[in-house]
């Protein structure tokens, strides 16, 4: 349908302005005609000033090359319209009324698919909009608009798709559907999602310095779909401490001269969101890992995950309050264990199929009890009847298990000092046990710049970007080599990957930020 290419032009209009050709301010908000109830909401800020557009310029220029990125989009774009027969002129038809934000959100979801969006773009002249509409109306030959109103609001509707669009406030509207049109046009009169305790709560902690903010009710998609999450994923949930039923999530897309940030913050972790900083073990980790990631207080979490497991039960299995006790008379005490490990970590080396490796690092609170518990571990696969388990020597302490599905290398569990290692091959057990005695991370120029870029938030993952490319070259498969290799020269921009996480009072945040090379 013709009406259809309006919801194109509207996205387009908003990416020209993104670029740099936006028109002027506006100081309304499009989640004021968005419904209270609404799971997704996106808000772009489509007129960017100062050092917002001044970084977005930068980026396209660095990643494509591109002097002007604003120009670039208007021409394609009319290009584009050209070859459908429509007619469409940016400066004539756009931006004349475009204001400075955006909004869309969807309606609903089924388990599989969202059904229903509505989109609100600002207008700073409500009759040059006007107009736009009118001659788009009077372009469209196949008679299919007819004109309605809705409280009082007018607006054009497809008849056989039942698409809508008109102007309700100062925002030019257009809908999937005439029902959403007139759901927003209810929100702008009455309660609305900008009215909404948990989004207002969740928008508080979006970055002030972003181009566009994701907001995400986690509980209001649970509704939406009940019977989705399974008593066993329920039980899964609960042990590690989510509670998604009554959470909600905000992601804030924040662009920078030589990189691209994105913010998160959850209530999903409940009142009390995990803390701690692993930093100086991710920092010890081998320097020639094409990725790294580590977490802190890991034994802490397990000890919690293990307290509600053995409360609950397993059903058919144990009873409640049975779990730790039946443990313990096998000779594993996981309370012990549990209070004995501090943060956990992995890495990955190599950069063919042959070569690839990598190792699961645990720190303990010493030599003793990082032992200890490669001993239970070890009894806890012998009482379970595993084969393959042999014992090694040597300045570590442990075992390796052989089988023919994990490949030519064995899978090793040892410890040394206050570590243990699970790592695949025994070269990468002992680079993960034998920390500062070669090169780390911590010294590798990109990690450093990573951790600089991530400012005040600890570093928890790192991902060495042309090492991890060098890497995807020779594991992507002939037939798909044409189509990566057209990615790569963009691929190839990508310095590193960094991937911070804290928490803010109840919520947890995170923050990715991708570094480009200058």
């Amino acid at each position: 349908m013709r009406i259809r290419l309006l919801s194109l032009l509207a996205v387009v209009a908003a990416a020209i302005a993104i670029a740099g050709c936006g028109g002027g301010g506006s100081g309304s908000d499009p989640a004021t005609l968005v419904p209270a109830k609404a799971p997704v909401y996106v808000e772009a800020t489509i007129a960017p000033q100062g050092d917002l557009k001044s970084n977005i310029e930068a980026l396209a220029k660095n990643v494509a090359g591109i002097d002007d990125l604003g120009a670039l989009i208007v021409e394609e774009t009319e290009k584009a319209a050209a070859k459908s027969d429509e007619s469409f002129k940016y400066t004539k038809d756009v931006e004349p009324w475009l204001g400075e934000k955006a909004g869309l959100y969807l309606e609903s979801y089924d388990g599989n698919n969202f059904k229903g969006y509505g989109i609100a773009v600002q207008s700073t002249d409500n009759a040059a909009a006007q107009e736009f509409i009118d001659n788009f109306v009077k372009s469209n030959d196949g008679g299919s608009l007819k004109k309605s109103s809705y409280e009082g609001v007018e607006y054009e509707v497809e008849t056989k798709d039942g698409e809508a669009l008109g102007i309700v406030g100062d925002f030019v509207v257009f809908t999937e559907t005439e029902q959403s049109f007139k759901a927003m046009v209810d929100a702008s009169k009455g309660e609305s999602l900008s009215e909404a305790d948990a989004f207002t709560s969740a928008m508080d902690a979006a970055s002030s310095e972003s181009l566009a903010d994701v907001y995400v009710d986690i509980g209001g998609l649970i509704e939406q779909t009940p019977g989705t999450i399974d008593p066993e994923t329920e039980a899964f949930l609960e042990t590690a401490g989510l509670e998604p039923q009554e959470a909600t999530a905000v992601a804030s897309l924040v662009p920078g001269s030589d990189q691209v940030e994105i913010d998160f913050a959850s209530n999903v972790s409940g009142k009390n969101p995990p803390t701690g900083d692993a930093s100086d073990l991710l920092g010890s980790l081998p320097g020639g890992s094409f990725a790294a990631f580590a977490s802190a207080d890991f034994g802490k979490r397990f000890g919690e995950a293990i307290d509600r497991i053995d409360a609950a039960g397993i059903p058919g299995q144990l009873e409640p309050n049975e779990l730790k006790s039946a443990m313990k008379a096998a000779g594993i005490d996981l309370e012990s264990i549990s209070a004995s490990i501090g943060d956990i970590g992995v890495f990955a080396e190599g950069n063919t199929e042959d070569n690839l490796t990598g190792a699961l690092v645990l720190t303990t609170t010493g030599s003793k009890e990082a032992t200890n518990t490669v001993s239970n571990i070890g009894l806890l696969l012998r009482a379970s009847g595993t084969p393959g388990v042999t014992a090694i020597s040597g300045k570590a302490t442990g075992f390796s298990i052989r089988d023919p599905e994990l490949g030519r290398k064995p899978l090793v569990v040892a410890a040394a000092g206050n570590r243990i290692a699970i790592s695949y091959g025994l070269a990468a057990s002992a680079q993960a046990l034998t920390a500062g005695k070669s090169a780390t991370l911590a010294e590798d120029p990109a990690y450093m710049e990573a951790v600089a870029a991530l400012g005040s938030t600890p570093i928890a993952g790192f991902i060495d970007g042309p090492a991890a490319v060098q890497l995807a070259s020779a594991l992507v498969p002939p037939a798909e080599q044409e189509g990566f290799q057209e990615a790569k020269p963009y691929l190839d921009k990508i310095a590193f990957a960094a991937f911070g996480a804290g928490s803010s009072g109840e919520l947890a945040t995170a923050k990715l930020i991708i570094g480009l090379t200058k």
